[in-house]
């Protein structure tokens, strides 16, 4: 695997082009051997670059992953706004986020692995800026979820736990997702969608109960 097969468009923001190709070898690495296996000379290796390279655009392998973990965030982030954004009701707004935060996670599987399963080994003030960003996520779910309670669409006991939960599942496709697998990204997103509506307690309108 090369660094250009592996989520472009997540970095393309990132300049000048030898720091973007920094950040894809990292993504790589990190994905490939875990952040405390992999050596700078590693990362720069698949990057066509010599180790010395790399400090002239990054301090320490740890700021390469706090950069990693800050995109991935802000464009998870991003995602589930902009799926929001315009559903015509509660259900719709989960279903939307859902599949779009799912998609994400199984089309960039690669960089999401290292986002959502390497944050232990950032610093204490790098983690910080992670969390308010991880949060966000939450807590745009965590609406959705308390405004179709009010509306009347959701049945949810435990509201924080739920979105919790909903959380997880969308964030776990990133571990196991292959892109030789069954499933393409949106087929998973739309299974996932149904289960985050079950989860919430949604039942369909028109759907009413039957004693036999």
């Amino acid at each position: 695997m090369t660094t250009g097969e592996i989520d472009d468009e997540s970095f393309g923001g990132v300049t000048p082009d030898a720091a973007r190709r920094l950040l894809l070898g990292a993504v790589e690495a990190f994905a490939e051997r875990g952040f405390h296996a992999t050596t700078t000379r590693d990362i720069a290796g698949r990057a066509g670059m010599s180790p010395a390279a790399l400090y002239i655009h990054y301090k320490t392998k740890e700021e390469l992953l706090f950069h990693i973990s800050r995109v991935g965030h802000e464009r998870s982030v991003a995602v589930l706004e902009e799926a929001v954004a315009s559903a015509p009701d509660s259900a719709e707004r989960l279903a939307r986020a859902v599949r779009a935060f799912v998609r994400w996670h199984a089309e960039h599987h690669t960089t999401a692995r290292v986002v959502q399963y390497e944050l232990a080994a950032l610093g204490e003030e790098h983690y910080a800026r992670i969390v308010l960003l991880r949060r966000r996520s939450e807590e745009i779910l965590r609406a959705v979820l308390e405004e179709g309670v009010a509306a009347g669409e959701f049945d949810i006991p435990d509201l924080r736990g739920t979105a919790l939960a909903v959380m997880s599942l969308c964030i776990d496709v990133a571990r196991w997702f292959s892109p030789e697998g069954r499933r393409t990204p949106d087929e998973i997103g739309t299974l996932y969608a149904d289960l985050a509506l079950r989860m919430a307690g949604h039942r369909p309108a028109g759907l009413t109960s039957s004693s036999g």
